[in-house]
């Protein structure tokens, strides 16, 4: 039902539209033209959490605007060095890490790019299901916190346990126990 990068609207708890950002701002604008009852709420299905969109001008200004990158016409750079994608930031460690680190073949910066590669390798199924948590969660939050049985569909998402899930949201309404149960619980989501 969803993938990363993509996006969901719902008029109250019926959902209106899903897809990239700009398919789904223009479909909200549509809505909001055409006297919708509202709520109008567009969710990441990434996170959960309500984005805010600009839906002034035409149909194509809103499109245009909430294009993602790749979306878009590419923009022509410039002569120069090409962007490396490397970000300096500091990080804050106690002076025990800063001498490990700094024993290190390659200094500091080389080893910390290392263990996180290390724990991305290692970790990655247990911080995507996290993720998937709190994607649900910050949506039932935001949508169904009035709905019953939310705080136990909480404590039975938070403890993965998806037959209480899908027993305690089967009164909500159709459209959000779908999407809820989809962030949840993806890899269980019928093709």
């Amino acid at each position: 039902m969803h993938q990363d990068g993509e996006y969901v609207a719902f008029d109250g708890p019926k959902r209106i539209a899903a897809g990239p950002l700009a398919a789904v701002a223009v479909a909200v604008k549509r809505s909001t033209e055409a006297g919708a009852a509202g709520p109008l709420l567009v969710y990441s299905n990434q996170t959960g959490r309500v984005v805010d969109l600009d839906l002034r001008g035409s149909e194509a200004d809103v499109a245009a605007r909430h294009a993602q990158p790749g979306e878009a016409e590419p923009v022509a750079r410039g002569p120069g060095r090409p962007k490396l994608g490397v970000t300096a930031r500091e990080v804050t460690l106690l002076p025990r890490h800063w001498e490990w680190l700094n024993a290190q073949p390659g200094g500091a910066s080389v080893a910390l790019r290392k263990l996180v590669e290390h724990a991305r390798r290692n970790g990655g199924e247990a911080d995507r299901r996290r993720r998937e948590r709190e994607a649900a969660y910050a949506f039932m939050s935001s949508l169904a916190g009035n709905f019953p049985n939310f705080e136990e569909a909480s404590r039975a998402l938070f403890a993965d346990d998806r037959e209480r899930f899908s027993a305690l949201v089967a009164e909500w309404p159709p459209d959000v126990r779908d999407h809820a149960g989809a962030l949840a619980f993806p890899d269980c989501v019928p093709a």
